[in-house]
């Protein structure tokens, strides 16, 4: 098998400080990388990677049982297959899509413009802590149809919940801190399913609580676990997304120019943010059967992690991979955002995120917004950019200043 030194390790400080330094060394001296620390396999290479997130039957989503369910209160999306899958995304993605979707659009520029206003006098902001963070959150609990006015304390036991799914070592005492955000956030949900189940709305909790599956009705358990499934999806990479995609035109004036004199750039430059630094860095899968990658073999109930972030800069995939650029000829802004995207930051095959036309549409519009806004935008004097995350990725505060707005 091919090897990095010993000594190297996705665990480290190392890796940790700038993972995509690491990334060519893994793809072609150690494409299949085991973590003994965590008896796991990191596979780095685009091909790999697709090969394992597309065969669902070979690489299976078991490991969420252990991973996710304690913290989701039930079995989510990416653990069903079959018939139940079907149904039950088709569920999910008819909240994100037609109708639904222009409403959530207008609730996205509502929010947008209502965190965004204390801001705009002053001419400073954190992209990430002042309006990222709590902008997610509560666009997050408008598709849901929760009350906003509970965002600091929903956002808080989130962050247990996410911390849980995330993190590759707990200790005892971070485990029992996020199991406990999680049964205070279930404890918070049930009344409110109980309220829709015998009123129903026009919120995506209503129609988890009025939709059936061979006959019956859904059980509060299954409700609150895709309540919280999405909760996270729609929450944990948003804030992150938008902030990279204004640090890399920020740091690249000439692609910032072109995206304001043309909006029709933005999609574009949305894909490019997203197949160049990825929100969501691994993806974990459990192989079933013995599996050849490289020459090297992963055994059958092995763990592995697709390393998303290596795999969309593969030069097999992608012409000079670690340059960030808007007009790229081989990722096409309009296929990025389906089942046909050449980057992988979304997933791929069965289990590709259910919420893709709603990411595109979140981020655009509140990009298109904060541009024009935005005058002059460049880094807050003395501030140093550092990004944190191995499983999910982001900046940790992006402080900008702008001309005001009066």
């Amino acid at each position: 098998m091919p090897a990095v030194p010993a000594r190297f390790s996705v665990l480290s400080k190392e890796f940790a400080a700038a993972p995509h330094r690491c990334f060519a060394r893994l793809r072609e001296r150690s494409p299949v990388h085991y973590e003994p620390a965590i008896d796991s396999y990191f596979l780095s290479r685009h091909e790999d990677v697709k090969r394992v997130l597309t065969d669902h039957e070979a690489f299976s989503t078991e490991m969420l049982q252990v991973r996710a369910e304690p913290v989701m209160r039930g079995p989510v999306l990416a653990q069903m297959t079959g018939a139940e899958h079907t149904a039950k995304r088709k569920i999910v993605v008819r909240a994100f899509t037609g109708r639904a979707l222009e409403r959530q659009i207008r609730a996205v520029h509502a929010n947008a413009a209502e965190l965004m206003a204390p801001f705009l006098a002053r001419g400073r902001m954190d992209l990430v802590n002042d309006f990222g963070k709590p902008f997610a959150v509560h666009v997050a609990l408008d598709v849901l149809g929760l009350d906003k006015g509970d965002w600091q304390q929903v956002a808080a036991w989130h962050g247990g919940v996410a911390e849980f799914i995330t993190s590759l070592a707990l200790t005892p005492e971070r485990r029992r801190h996020c199991i406990d955000c999680a049964e205070q956030l279930e404890a918070y949900l049930l009344p409110v399913i109980g309220q829709r189940r015998s009123r129903p709305g026009d919120d995506l909790i209503s129609r988890l609580c009025t939709a059936e599956f061979d006959g019956v009705v859904m059980s509060d358990r299954d409700v609150t676990a895709l309540i919280i499934n999405v909760l996270v999806a729609a929450a944990e990479p948003a804030d992150k997304t938008l902030a990279l995609l204004f640090k890399h035109l920020i740091d690249r004036p000439e692609q910032l120019a072109q995206v304001r004199r043309d909006p029709r750039l933005l999609a574009a430059a949305i894909a490019e943010t997203l197949r160049y630094s990825p929100p969501v860095q691994l993806i974990p899968r459990r192989a079933e059967q013995d599996a050849v990658f490289a020459g090297a073999t992963v055994p059958a109930g092995a763990t592995v992690f697709c390393m998303i972030g290596a795999a969309n800069r593969d030069p097999g995939a992608f012409s000079d991979p670690d340059v960030f650029d808007i007009h790229r000829p081989d990722l096409g802004a309009a296929r990025s955002f389906t089942a046909a995207a050449q980057h992988l930051s979304f997933g791929a095959g069965l289990h590709q995120c259910v919420g893709v036309a709603f990411a595109r549409a979140e981020i655009e519009t509140v990009a298109a917004m904060l541009l024009p806004l935005l005058d002059e935008v460049r880094y807050s004097p003395g501030f140093r950019y550092r990004e944190a995350g191995l499983y999910t990725r982001g900046p940790l505060a992006l402080s900008l200043d702008f001309t005001p707005v009066g």
